[in-house]
């Protein structure tokens, strides 16, 4: 059974940095492209960032360019978002995803494979 588990949300408040975890088990994701997306209350989810399968390509929404930055750790089965001078605007609930196959990294109905996702809270 595949399972993404995300982790590391919280409530901080505006300003300060948070890391993003997500573990995954019941496949390599080394063979997949990873990436995170957000949903805000009332809003459609939105793509995040991604990162293609040996890490050297990497892919950023423009609302978080040059704040958040996404990592992976083949060997550890493990993605990572490191957010840096976080704002109220980020608050979401935050999803961890896997796709085996060659569509669009920043288009959910590319993703095979979604956590449940974590809450982040920024406070202004």
């Amino acid at each position: 059974q595949v399972q993404l588990v995300e982790s590391g949300g919280g409530l901080v408040p505006a300003g300060v940095s948070l890391r993003l975890a997500c573990a995954v088990s019941g496949i390599n994701i080394k063979n997949y492209r990873m990436g995170w997306f957000r949903q805000a209350p009332g809003k459609e989810r939105e793509f995040v960032a991604g990162v293609e399968w040996s890490g050297t390509y990497k892919y950023y929404g423009d609302s978080v360019k040059g704040r958040f930055s996404i990592s992976r750790d083949n060997a550890g089965n493990l993605v990572a978002l490191q957010m840096d001078s976080l704002k109220p605007e980020d608050t979401a609930v935050y999803y961890c995803a896997a796709t085996s196959g060659y569509g669009h990294i920043m288009r959910m109905a590319s993703y095979d494979y979604w956590g449940q996702g974590t809450q982040v809270t920024v406070s202004s």
